[in-house]
């Protein structure tokens, strides 16, 4: 049972070494559900082929954790507005354990409907990791959120980067305990998010989100505001763009990442093959992290977003023309899709936190990653499909043609000083 939010310090250097103990903490939660979330998507699409005997529908389950993270966005979001960001970060990681677990017991029994159940449980553990960039930013200054959110990012990287690579030993481990090989990954996932719900709650006291609530400045101020009805707050000048700008982040990313295991396995490349490819891609998608907050703090919000964009576009347009031989040309491919997607990410997060209230706050967030793991969810479904009709070639030429807009739209919006920088929210 959670216990009463502690009662945060006020003076401003109090506040500032909560802020750092707050990062600290979060640093090492996301290390762990990095690890967890990276391991289950390395082999995701490979279990179901196994499971299926066939390649259209593999993309099924990675589009359900994404579906997964989802739905559970804005339940979470408002168990945190209710409690906290502990609660529901804790939550998040308890219940991706227990779908990690489930997903064991899948490929156990050969069950693909298991499989699917697990899936959807496994990607609540992301919508924590991906929820805890705004616990990040509570007690953050505005010319320096950014940088928060890139903190806990980057954090990530730790975990996320061992994850795949652990593929091989996983299968190893769970030969030994005599579960199938691709059961493995998802062992290592229900022990790295359950260390995670353990470290966020036994030490992310006091909460940051209640601690914002509590500072005596702007912050305050904006705390002290009535909340907003969700649809005006939604409807904030630069809302539209952030949220816009995170879902098709996220469905060019999901839809390449996911199919890019299945396609190198096609063509005659092994798990360790996958695995480091993987493990690129999601170095990409975390490491740039404080070079990009610093350059969203400095440059802007939507040069960041149009950043990404390009990003993204290159990213496609390479794993278009990559022969599939060439692991080299996949691989940097694979990593310019994640540069773009931590781009896009980070500029597309910080503009959402800029738009709104510290009272309208996890609301609309839980709103943004709704939108976000929709978009995601659909791109993973529908990569699957493209696979099977289309090739590789068209599926990274569909995913540079929808992220194109976000280079045009951060072209024309060049210079508004509303759009570009830190406001001082």
């Amino acid at each position: 049972m959670m216990s009463a939010p502690a009662a945060p310090p006020t003076a401003p250097e109090g506040l500032r070494r909560l802020q750092r103990r707050t990062l600290v903490v979060l640093v090492v939660a996301q290390a762990f559900g990095g690890a967890g979330l990276a391991a289950g998507l390395a082999v995701g699409a490979l279990l179901a082929r196994d499971l299926l005997g066939g390649e259209a529908l593999s993309g099924l389950p990675s589009a359900l954790q994404v579906i997964g993270a989802a739905l559970a966005a804005v339940p979470l979001s408002r168990l945190m507005g209710r409690l906290g960001r502990r609660p529901g970060l804790v939550s998040g990681y308890l219940l991706g354990a227990v779908g990690a677990a489930v997903a064991v017991a899948a490929a156990e029994v050969r069950s693909f409907p298991l499989l699917l159940i697990g899936s959807v449980l496994f990607g609540v553990g992301n919508a924590s990791n991906l929820l805890s960039r705004y616990a990040a930013a509570d007690l953050a200054l505005p010319a320096g959120r950014a940088r928060a959110i890139s903190t806990v990012l980057l954090a990530t990287t730790l975990g996320a980067v061992a994850g795949p690579n652990l593929v091989d030993p996983m299968g190893g481990v769970a030969r030994t305990l005599e579960l199938p090989t691709l059961a493995g990954p998802f062992v290592l996932a229900v022990a790295a998010y359950g260390v995670a719900a353990v470290v966020l709650f036994v030490a992310l006291r006091p909460d940051p989100l209640v601690a914002a609530g509590g500072l005596r400045s702007d912050h305050r101020r904006e705390a002290t505001t009535p909340a907003r009805p969700l649809g005006v707050a939604l409807r904030d000048g630069r809302a539209p763009l952030a949220l816009a700008a995170m879902a098709v982040t996220q469905l060019v990313m999901v839809s390449v990442m996911t199919m890019t295991p299945v396609h190198l396995e096609h063509h005659g490349h092994g798990l360790s093959v996958v695995g480091v490819v993987i493990s690129v891609h999601i170095a990409g998608m975390y490491l740039p992290s404080p070079v990009t907050g610093l350059f969203c703090d400095r440059v802007g919000r939507v040069p960041t977003i149009g950043v990404g964009g390009g990003l993204l576009v290159a990213a496609g347009a390479l794993a278009a023309v990559a022969p599939p031989g060439s692991t080299f040309l996949l691989t940097s491919a694979l990593l310019l899709l994640g540069i773009g997607w931590n781009f896009g990410l980070i500029g597309s997060s910080t503009l959402l936190t800029d738009s709104v209230a510290v009272a309208d706050r996890t609301r609309v967030q839980g709103v943004s990653d709704l939108l976000m793991g929709s978009a995601g969810a659909a791109g993973g479904v529908l990569s699957g499909v493209v696979l099977a009709v289309g090739g590789f070639a068209m599926l990274g030429v569909l995913g540079a043609a929808i992220a194109a807009p976000l280079v045009l739209t951060a072209v024309r919006l060049r210079g508004a000083p509303a759009l570009d920088g830190a406001t001082s929210r």
